[in-house]
């Protein structure tokens, strides 16, 4: 795991071969979504490793004893549509009292910017940490715009996370968005023509649900 400014790009072994086998183009949707859900949680382990913890006690069937627990915290989980839904459940396992709200984006063929349709998130979500999930990073202008709807709520705590980055996009949300810390799989060369990361894996949304 590499740690730059307010970026980290994961090295481990198990998320590099998922990722490589994801980019594969014979790979089918349903090894696709299995993937996609299997990578968040790899990279899940690593983003939660600070969380605070708290002693307790309670009963084993030999004694009571003293024990570490997470510390009572509140933490939203919110993809961006419809990608990220892949990421949820592999985030959601690992912090299943996590609330989850959903930010709907679509981008203009054209310009490229993100357009919202859909904004739904939980209550509180200015007391809570939130983590943005999306698998692809690509202009950055879809994460950019939800990171703001959050903030716009009053929510200070946001990182995001995804699979796959181009640079354009790492430095977009970094100008919009110097606060907000990025985890990444891996980080491409560039965006061709038409905004697509490459080598990329073309579109995550239609790998993972098996559209066109």
């Amino acid at each position: 795991m590499e740690n730059m400014d307010n970026i980290t790009i994961f090295t481990h072994p198990l998320i590099q071969h998922k990722i490589s086998t994801l980019r594969d183009i014979n790979t089918g949707s349903k090894l696709f979504r299995e993937l996609v859900e299997e990578i968040a949680m790899l990279m899940g382990y690593e983003v939660f490793r600070d969380l605070p913890l708290e002693e307790l006690e309670i009963e084993t069937p030999l004694c009571r004893a003293t024990v570490p627990f997470i510390k009572g915290k509140k933490m939203a989980i919110v993809p961006i549509l419809r990608a990220g839904l892949g990421m949820v459940n592999g985030i959601h396992a690992l912090i299943p009292s996590a609330k989850v709200g959903h930010i709907g984006l679509y981008r203009d063929h054209e310009t490229h910017e993100p357009h919202e349709y859909y904004c739904k998130l939980p209550e509180n979500i200015d007391q809570r940490e939130v983590y943005v999930l999306d698998p692809m990073l690509a202009t950055g202008g879809s994460a950019e715009a939800a990171i703001q709807f959050i903030k716009d709520r009053g929510c200070t705590n946001i990182k995001f996370l995804c699979i796959i980055a181009a640079p354009e996009g790492i430095k977009r949300l970094h100008a919009a968005h110097p606060d907000v810390h990025i985890y990444a799989g891996q980080v491409d060369k560039c965006l061709n023509e038409n905004c697509y990361i490459l080598p990329g894996l073309g579109d995550a949304g239609d790998r993972i649900f098996g559209t066109k």
